[in-house]
């Protein structure tokens, strides 16, 4: 058996092995991040080698241990790091950044023992949270999760409401670690060493803090060992560090931030080699996980009951999604709600009603609360749901984006979008959101138009892999479809037509509403319309509209809620943009809006069915 001076000497022998590693792979790639690297490798040793209960076959094992660099640019010591617990050969390390490998220049799923992509920074300590509050509300099992940042990012806002959320909830399976390595790219760090402050502001929040040497073996060894027997709240690792620790005339010095070594490698290397007792070190042991994870299966999701309306009635989308989640919910135990203190007005406060232990209240954090949904979504644990005000998601599209990158399943609900909310003003009217959503790689854009589509497209979310956006508005609408209507992603509806209509316009939502009530209007006075409800503005129907524009001699409207850039009307004109003698007219919000009663608003910016009327009469002339 391994003597605990043995097993110290082991550690740091690996923790030196990490660094040359570091220094080698981004020499080769001549980029990267070695000084960043070697300020984190007796912190990244200590973890994976003798605190972190693992599987190394199976990276993404449900029992397993998280572990999350939010620092993701120090991703050589992390790929190091799994090569030398035995996942893969060492030699794949001097394929870094190279266009045909996945060691990518920052983690990224690609790989099979990342959860997440990481890298811009702030974002990781939110997903870990995430990770933790489903391995202790949901999954009630006993994997930790590790959240790994630096110094500087420390800094951001996200990580400051992940730090409350972790803190409010006494997420005691949470531990953090902060790089204090005083240095950032172009300046030291605001509090350099100044670990006092550190640890009060994490006190201040809710976390046992911990000062530690972050260089210092026996010190990480037991602070994380105290960090595993506190019980009634998250602890933080504030691990004092020097940046290029290790490296002659390199060490604690400005300027080498993102540079690989270049020809000072060699005598790097030779230093650090000769620091070793046992260059040819391996993990003597790696511990197993405690297989306490239950098995969770998010497929299928459905529907409790249909949809149960009467035509011609009026419901806000936004109820009908309450209703909707409520009914997923009660269906499958995996389907859970965030919101951020909006569950009153986006309605998911249904889910309470259903098992209020799946309902995570994230307060107006909406960076976090899309981290976290992100976090529980991992490794398939859960159903997500992710709601607020629609105008408020811009704040995280970042968040959005790296989940993208990390190919998380996270479902996302905007209400209260565009002028027809009211007297509110502009600071409440999402008008960029479609755009925002459109601009995501994988991203379904549904964009329901009365509370039988609502519901349906709720379920559709649940089973979709990707983000899904689900656009919901305040006001009341009519249903329009019978409880018995059927419908896919990437499929149009068609709400009115005739043999003999002039131009198709494609609408959503209030305006869709305000379609036929102008489609009427026209009607009186000889003039027939198309009216085409997209259901999802991503993936368009592109047939359908090419299909039936040219069915209308090529006119096409569009009229929506939103601004003009991004949004329904250049999906559209996406679709006609190869077609031959095809024209699109778009009705959108033009100008910044303002308060007012929502009927006057959809009239002031050009919206309304009397518009739509005039841009009919227009176009037809052409």
């Amino acid at each position: 058996m391994t003597s605990a001076i043995e097993q110290q000497t082991e550690l740091q022998d690996l923790a030196h092995k990490l660094r040359i590693h570091s220094v080698n792979m981004t020499t080769a790639s001549k980029s990267g991040h070695p000084t960043s690297c070697s300020s984190m490798a007796e912190i990244m040793s200590v973890l994976f080698y003798r605190v972190m209960k693992y599987s190394v076959a199976e990276p993404k094992h449900p029992s397993n241990d998280r572990f999350i660099l939010s620092k993701g640019h120090a991703a050589p010591i992390l790929y190091a790091a799994w090569a030398e617990a035995g996942l893969f050969p060492a030699s794949d390390l001097m394929n870094l950044r190279k266009i045909d490998s996945d060691l990518e220049g920052h983690p990224t799923p690609r790989l099979n023992f990342i959860d997440v992509a990481t890298g811009s920074l702030g974002q990781g300590l939110s997903v870990a949270c995430g990770m933790a509050y489903a391995g202790k509300h949901f999954d009630k099992a006993s994997y930790r999760t590790y959240c790994l940042m630096g110094d500087g990012e420390s800094m951001e806002g996200n990580i400051w409401e992940a730090l409350n959320f972790a803190g409010f909830y006494k997420l005691n399976n949470l531990c953090a670690i902060i790089d204090v390595n005083r240095l950032g790219q172009s300046d030291p760090a605001p509090l350099q060493h100044d670990m006092e402050t550190y640890k009060k502001r994490l006190e201040s929040f809710g976390f046992h803090a911990i000062v530690v040497d972050g260089h210092d073996i026996l010190e990480l060894c037991k602070a994380f060992d105290e960090a595993e027997s506190v019980l009634d709240k998250p602890t933080c690792l504030i691990a004092k560090t020097f940046k290029g620790k290790y490296f002659p005339d390199i060490e604690n010095l400005m300027n080498w931030h993102g540079k690989a070594l270049g020809d000072k490698t060699a005598s790097v290397v030779e230093h650090v080699e000769a620091l070793m007792k046992n260059p040819a070190v391996k993990p003597s042991f790696i511990a197993p996980p405690t297989m306490d994870a239950p098995d969770v299966n998010i497929s299928g999701v459905a529907l409790s009951d249909p949809p149960a309306y009467n035509l011609g009635d009026k419901l806000a989308t936004r109820q009908a999604y309450g209703t909707a989640l409520a009914k997923i919910a009660k269906n499958n135990p995996n389907v859970v709600a965030l919101d951020g203190d909006m569950k009153n007005s986006t309605f998911s406060q249904e889910m309470l009603k259903v098992d209020k232990n799946r309902y995570i209240e994230c307060f107006i954090c909406e960076q976090n609360m899309l981290g976290v949904g992100i976090g529980v979504a991992c490794r398939d644990r859960s159903v997500a749901f992710a709601s607020t005000f629609a105008a408020f998601l811009t704040r995280g599209f970042d968040n959005l984006r790296m989940g993208v990158i990390s190919q998380t399943n996270l479902n996302v609900v905007g209400s209260h979008c565009g002028v027809s909310i009211g007297e509110d003003g502009p600071s409440q009217m999402a008008l960029e959101d479609i755009a925002m959503f459109r601009s995501l790689p994988g991203c379904t854009v549904f964009y329901p138009s009365d509370a039988v589509s609502t519901e349906r497209a709720t379920e559709l979310a649940a089973n979709t892999r990707g983000i899904c956006f689900i656009r919901v508005s305040r006001p009341a609408t009519p249903v329009i479809y019978s409880n018995q209507e059927q419908f896919t992603i990437g499929k149009a509806k068609i709400v009115r037509k005739s043999d003999s209509d002039q131009v198709l316009v494609v609408a959503a939502g209030i305006t869709l509403a305000e379609t036929m009530k102008a489609a009427d209007m026209l009607a009186a006075k000889g003039i027939n319309i198309r009216v085409m409800d997209p259901f999802t503005i991503k993936p368009l129907d592109i047939t359908a509209v090419q299909d039936n524009a040219a069915a209308c001699g090529g006119r096409i409207i569009t009229v929506e809620d939103h601004y003009p850039e991004g949004g329904i009307g250049d999906a559209v004109l996406d679709a006609v943009s190869s077609n031959r003698n095809m024209i699109v007219r778009k009705l959108a919000v033009n100008a910044v809006p303002r308060s007012g009663p929502p009927a006057e608003l959809l009239e002031m910016f050009g919206i309304s069915a009397n518009n739509i009327v005039k841009a009919v009469n227009d176009v037809i002339k052409l």
